[in-house]
């Protein structure tokens, strides 16, 4: 589904990504820890194809991004820190508006109601203006965007920064759902423990390599723990 092979991007004389080799398969939560600055967010920008790598491919159900950009666009969403939606907008309308965009224009208001409320969003709160939201609301719009769009790949960049612990929670549950439907997951993260809970696979990175990687259901928090410090102090 997603691959990255000697993916590699170069700032200056600064390697932010170097050879990274990685593969996440449909259903597969894949949690990318690492310190500012280890590679997370090239990693994510790469296959959105948001920057053109310096060597090695990025691939997309088997299609090279850079070549085969708007092709593998249809197949992803994503969702950054921040979800940029329109603030004067409802959360109804927001979601009708990006959904026309993506090519799905048959979804009746009924519809797109439904894919919020399956996203966690109150039912009170659809036709107010998302300048009221909170982030997790603004969260929720963007899993049922994703939901609507019907992604096979899902691309977070730090989605649970700044929430509380019951609205990370609530996250977490949204994307374990998306899993369980097939949909491939890769997220950026700080979050340690979200990452233990959330992910079926995790990768620690430093300086632009992969260090690390291990599945969740071998480990426990606190091996989480040691292990990501020994890697980042190392």
């Amino acid at each position: 589904m997603l691959q990255a092979i000697s993916l590699s991007k170069n700032y200056n004389d600064t390697k932010a990504l170097d050879k990274l080799n990685l593969r996440i398969e449909a259903g597969e939560i894949y949690c990318l820890l690492g310190a500012n600055g280890a590679g997370k967010t090239t990693t994510i920008n790469l296959f959105l194809n948001f920057i053109a790598p310096d060597g090695g491919e990025a691939k997309i159900k088997d299609l090279d991004v850079t070549k085969n950009s708007l092709e593998t666009k249809k197949f992803i969403a994503y969702i950054p820190e921040q979800v940029n939606l329109y603030g004067n907008l409802s959360g109804l309308e927001n979601l009708e508006y990006f959904t026309s965009l993506a090519g799905k224009i048959d979804y009746t208001k009924d519809d797109l109601r439904g894919f919020l409320i399956d996203s966690g969003l109150s039912a009170e709160v659809i036709e107010n203006r998302v300048s009221t939201y909170s982030k997790g609301m603004r969260q929720k719009v963007g899993i049922a965007l994703a939901v609507a769009k019907k992604a096979e790949i899902l691309l977070l960049d730090e989605p649970t920064s700044g929430l509380d612990p019951s609205a990370s929670n609530e996250f977490s549950e949204l994307l374990k759902n998306l899993s369980n439907q097939g949909v491939a997951i890769l997220m950026a993260t700080h979050d340690l423990f979200r990452a233990k809970e959330t992910g079926t696979r995790i990768g620690i990175m430093k300086h632009g390599k992969l260090v690390a990687e291990m599945n969740t259901d071998e480990i426990g928090h606190a091996d989480l723990e040691q292990i990501y410090l020994e890697h980042i102090r190392n």
